[in-house]
């Protein structure tokens, strides 16, 4: 698929049509009903259990899961994967799937992994591609920390997403030692863009990685004949005696992977060959036209840009995505800290002095125990002493709050002592105010903070129900 040249061509077609074929977008959807139920389809990582909660909705099932990886029930599931759910939801977290879909994005042997404890930030090397893994990143099987220690022992099947540069963003991560495989799964899956196409030697490239197809077999309706440099499509097979070509049994075409016209979709990814002009942007191969009528919440129209991550709600008609919202879905805010008190009621924890808000799209995870607990369960599991990371956005209203998008159990300090990265304002008392905490400067000296950018804080409690900082403040 040749992004840029299809770009233009939808604009060229659209271009008479928008004011009327658009006036849907921002009001009731083809896929709505009056009262406000949307059919189609949803995609998103797993942020809880029973049934299964993705993009914020709690989606009942039957159960049953379909897959070519060899994960065909709920209860094979682990939070962060990535599921493709068609059915019916409401504006109030409820919905009903007809089918939950899962594909992972990579499976196969680890080449290297590096791994930045402090910034939480790393990058697996595998099949030839770069994935980027971070704070939110779900693991399962290994550590972060193990898997960069022995990344050579082990293989691991990723559910992620695509990127502006052409690597891949995992929002999953399961670990099994080498030799181990993966459930009635071929032993290699690979996906991306077919490049270098030798039609005669029946072998291409996805990222300099070598394809071979002279065995393999078309999914899907799909013909070995059609392919093509630019299409994106999803190779499974085993890998060559020097593990540097794949031999395909299998390959589909995944250009138009989401399937069903005038449908509701909601769908996250990070966005890339975004045309400012054109108002169009791409999420995994799905087009996406910004319409006047597009609305924005936790991101700025002037925010979008290449390698921006998103959420977008809309109506899928001919092949595009015709976005009603747009949401930001980058955390500003990162918290270390201890669990002083909970509000099973309202969902709220508070943490280091500050309110964290719980909703049904936080993605709690309780480590790698093997413990699959429903977010009932996840909710009541938290105990005063826990030490928590979360991470989600920094909210003025109702006196101030963090609402989460992760939350991760860590080992923490015995002190009690946290750790906050926000933005802050300076009080006329001269304490430091984010979001509904205040920490008194102690030693410390406030000068020359930069109150439009974030600060790192480091503070502890003082027993007296008050915080002073205990370092100085960074930029």
């Amino acid at each position: 698929m040749k992004h840029n040249l299809l770009a233009t061509a939808v604009k060229l077609a659209l271009t008479g049509a928008l004011a009327g074929s658009l006036a849907a977008c921002g009001g009731s959807s083809g896929g709505s009903d009056s009262a406000g139920v949307s059919s189609g389809t949803s995609v998103g990582p797993v942020s809880g259990f029973g049934s299964v909660f993705v993009n914020g909705t709690k989606f009942s099932t039957d159960g049953t899961v379909k897959s070519n990886d060899g994960i065909e029930r709920e209860d094979q599931l682990e939070k962060g994967m990535i599921l493709k759910v068609r059915g019916d939801w409401s504006g109030h977290g409820e919905g009903k799937a007809r089918t939950v879909s899962y594909d992972d994005t990579l499976r196969g042997p680890v080449t290297s992994m590096t791994w930045d404890a402090a910034s939480r930030t790393g990058k697996i090397v595998m099949l030839g591609q770069t994935v980027v893994v971070d704070g939110r990143t779900v693991f399962r099987g290994a550590t972060p920390g193990f898997l960069e220690s022995n990344a050579t022992g082990y293989r691991v099947r990723i559910s992620g997403w695509r990127t502006a540069e052409g690597e891949f963003r995992a929002s999953f991560v399961g670990a099994r030692a080498d030799g181990v495989e993966f459930d009635g799964a071929n032993d290699v899956e690979i996906e991306g863009v077919v490049k270098d196409l030798d039609t005669s030697a029946q072998t291409f490239t996805i990222n300099g990685f070598l394809i071979d197809y002279e065995r393999a077999k078309p999914e899907d309706g799909f013909a070995l004949e059609d392919l093509a440099n630019g299409m994106v499509v999803e190779v499974e097979g085993a890998l060559s005696a020097d593990n540097k070509t794949l031999l395909a049994t299998e390959i589909s075409d995944e250009s138009d992977w989401l399937g069903g016209e005038d449908d509701d979709v909601e769908i996250s990814g990070e966005l890339y060959d975004y045309d400012e002009a054109g108002q169009l942007f791409y999420i995994n191969g799905v087009l996406v036209q910004i319409t006047t009528n597009t609305e924005f919440d936790d991101i700025r129209k002037s925010d979008l840009k290449n390698g921006v991550h998103v959420e977008v709600e809309g109506e899928y008609r001919d092949g595009v995505l015709y976005a009603e919202e747009i949401e930001g879905q980058e955390a500003d805010v990162e918290l270390e800290g201890v669990v002083e008190s909970i509000d099973l009621e309202n969902e709220t924890l508070m943490v280091s002095g500050v309110k964290v808000q719980l909703t049904t799209s936080t993605l709690i995870d309780e480590g790698d125990d093997n413990e699959r607990r429903s977010r009932v369960r996840d909710i009541q599991s938290f105990k005063a002493g826990d030490f928590l990371e979360v991470e989600g956005y920094q909210r003025s209203d109702d006196g101030g709050y963090l609402e989460a998008v992760s939350v991760k159990y860590e080992s923490g300090d015995p002190s009690g002592c946290a750790e906050l990265e926000a933005r802050v304002f300076v009080t006329d008392l001269g304490s430091i105010r984010v979001m509904n905490l205040e920490i008194l400067p102690g030693a410390y000296s406030l000068a020359g903070l930069d109150l439009d950018e974030e600060v790192e804080l480091e503070y502890c409690p003082t027993g007296a129900g008050e915080y002073d900082l205990s370092g100085s403040p960074e930029q």
